[in-house]
């Protein structure tokens, strides 16, 4: 389903005086706040597919009812996040997951919803059916040939569904390691991965990039193949320059500076992109911003002072995605908050006083440093990201107006309680 537009209006109408006066009072205090509205409105963070239905654990899955039934309802169901917030304007596959059956209707349909198609993202991970070979002991890195060749042709294979929908970039990130001491030899397993490697980013269009993501731990819990950001940074420099590096934030090891990570990424011409989410143990998968609001925000800082430096472009430099799993929140109410604390952190981002900043590094004024980044953090900015949101179409507030026109409800009568999303 779709919010109709004058429902949007009236809900903007009721709220637009309050949102006002909080607007002139953040222009009060930050005389730049105009200049970055086109900024904020520019920014759009990527919808996985995966993500519309509810998610789970190991112990099991509690489904919230009337969740999208297949591809076409997942990007409706993006469209609608796009709809309230206007910051939710791609979607990015999972193949083997949602193969669209008919790619100029699934084109029409992302048009006509003003979604354009985002990295594609392949599955080594499980098995298929009807698979010939078990990824079980891994996938590009497996020690038989044909299981790594099997990888290989899958990726091949995304990479042509995606060309086919209009993307530009493909997304690997392998479970592939060991559980045990012994199981592995180390250098043919990475031998291995990057002779297969190889192998798919030579059938990359021009244009496109690879994104290889890396994770410290699970599904395998004494080595990873790529483990870790220096790992896979040693992988796409050899791969060449559509390789990049992609960072997830719960893909590190406990208390990680994710920060320096993506500053030194940046500084290389190596960081590709994101995925964003939120955890206090480890690959936790929560809302982004829930736990750690100031390493958002830090993270934030680094992207824009590295991007600046480089003169990239925020929007459309690197690939921006939320990979996160929803084990009690309505999904998209829970996708809805996790863009908002991105856009605000990325708001904050772009109020830190540089110049002061540099001046303080310069003389070694390590309280005024840390003053000048705390004072962007601790400003509210949520009437400059929801002036923003409102510049561009969007509702002043995306919660409220979800839960007001009661979508949950509207979809259970539209799909069912008991439907489950693909992939799940």
């Amino acid at each position: 389903m779709l919010i109709e537009k004058y429902q949007i209006d009236q809900h903007n109408g009721e709220l637009s005086e309050k949102q006002q006066n909080k607007f002139n009072f953040f222009k009060a205090e930050n005389p730049s706040a105009e200049s970055l509205l086109q900024k904020l409105v520019d920014f759009q963070i990527a919808i996985p597919s995966w993500a519309l239905g509810t998610g789970g654990t190991r112990f099991g899955r509690f489904s919230g009812g009337g969740e999208p039934r297949n591809l076409e309802d997942k990007m409706m169901d993006i469209g609608l996040l796009h709809q309230l917030n206007r910051s939710s304007g791609a979607i990015s596959l999972h193949i083997p997951w949602d193969i669209p059956e008919d790619v100029e209707k699934i084109k029409n349909l992302a048009a006509s919803l003003d979604l354009k198609f985002d990295a594609v993202n392949s599955n080594t991970f499980q098995d298929q059916p009807n698979q010939a070979y078990s990824y079980k002991f891994g996938s590009l890195q497996h020690v038989d040939k044909k299981v790594r060749d099997q990888a290989i042709a899958h990726n091949i294979e995304v990479i042509k569904q995606g060309e086919a929908l209009g993307s530009k970039s493909l997304t690997v990130w392998l479970a592939d390691g060991s559980s045990f001491p012994g199981q592995l030899n180390f250098r043919e397993a990475f031998q291995n991965t990057l002779a297969s490697l190889k192998e798919i980013y030579a059938a990359l269009p021009a244009d496109w990039k690879m994104f290889v993501e890396y994770k410290s731990n699970e599904p395998n819990f004494y080595s990873t193949t790529v483990a870790d950001w220096g790992q896979s940074l040693l992988y796409v420099t050899k791969l060449g320059p559509k390789a990049y590096t992609l960072v997830d934030l719960g893909h590190h090891l406990p208390n990680a500076n994710i920060e320096q990570i993506v500053s030194i990424l940046l500084m290389e011409g190596k960081l590709g992109g994101f995925h964003f989410n939120d955890s206090k143990y480890g690959d936790d998968d929560l809302t982004a911003g829930a736990i750690k609001p100031y390493q958002l925000f830090l993270i934030f800082n680094e992207l824009v002072e590295g991007m600046d430096a480089n003169n990239m472009n925020h929007a459309t430099d690197l690939g921006w995605m939320i990979d996160a799993s929803h084990n009690v929140k309505d999904p998209l109410e829970d996708l809805l908050q996790s863009v908002e604390a991105i856009m605000m952190a990325y708001a904050q981002a772009l109020i830190v006083d540089r110049k002061a900043l540099k001046a303080a590094q310069k003389v070694n004024d390590v309280a005024l440093c840390q003053e000048i980044l705390q004072e962007a953090h601790r400003t509210d900015v949520r009437s400059l990201v929801a002036q923003a949101r409102l510049m561009a179409g969007g509702a002043i507030d995306p919660i409220g107006l979800f839960r007001s026109v009661k979508v949950r409800e509207k979809l259970i009568e539209e799909r069912g309680l008991k439907s489950v999303a693909t992939g799940l």
